[in-house]
């Protein structure tokens, strides 16, 4: 079968499942939240959504959101809770999200979380959000960040403590010499890490005490972590 035949197949087996609903992932920098939101897009058949994204999109394409946030930006200023809200409610209005989505990066905050929720609570069809910490262990995702090494020509990525090149400070493939990113430091870590743990705290508070909360062991192989979020969200929207 050809992959494009394998990815409708895929697709087609991923709606004949019941609705996930939308899944807020959470988790600091570095614990794999980009990678599992993909294996989810994969195997729910549902959309990713990323503020990040969102306001590129709607920054690039000149709609009357992206230039009030451009605006906004050139500032220097923060774009507002209501305008990223007026961003991801447009998004969510897309047919493709019926069945549920992937929220990756939002909400942020508890305004974000109180927004969402209302909204949730005015269409009656929508399932409420499920949210998913991926834990990983302090000490290891600052392996993973501080060791992570990027070839400038084809961008493989590499970990000197975890996948080291066979040379050191070279890439295997084309000899480049290879660059650690400037927010890929132990100091900037850290404090990305202050960061979040203080703007998310209240969003995890939140849906713990909705019974809507629950952590899974990010440390382990990719696959394993995907299921077992799919499996924490099932059980879930059978309870």
């Amino acid at each position: 079968m050809s992959s494009s035949a394998s990815s409708v197949e895929s697709g087609r087996a991923a709606e004949s499942t019941p609705a996930p609903g939308p899944i807020l992932l959470l988790g600091p920098p570095g614990v794999g939240k980009g990678t599992q939101a993909k294996m989810l897009v994969k195997q729910c058949g549902i959309p990713q959504i990323s503020t990040g994204d969102l306001l590129r999109e709607n920054v690039a394409n000149c709609t009357p959101l992206g230039l009030e946030a451009k605006e906004i930006m050139s500032r220097g200023e923060l774009v507002p809770d209501t305008l990223v809200n007026e961003m991801v409610a447009l998004r969510l209005d897309r047919p493709d999200t019926a069945r549920g989505y992937i929220l990756d990066g939002y909400p942020r905050t508890q305004g974000q979380a109180d927004w969402l929720d209302a909204r949730q609570v005015e269409h009656p069809d929508n399932l409420p959000v499920i949210a998913v910490q991926i834990k990983v262990n302090y000490n290891q995702l600052l392996r993973r960040i501080t060791g992570r090494r990027n070839c400038p020509v084809c961008e493989t990525i590499y970990n000197t403590y975890m996948n080291p090149p066979e040379k050191e400070g070279v890439c295997n493939l084309d000899g480049a010499a290879l660059v650690q990113r400037a927010d890929d430091q132990e100091e900037i870590f850290v404090e990305r890490m202050r960061t979040y743990e203080a703007l998310t705290k209240p969003v995890i508070d939140h849906y713990r005490a909705l019974g809507r909360f629950a952590e899974v062991d990010g440390d382990r192989p990719i696959e394993v972590v995907a299921a077992d979020i799919v499996a924490t969200v099932r059980q879930f929207r059978e309870a």
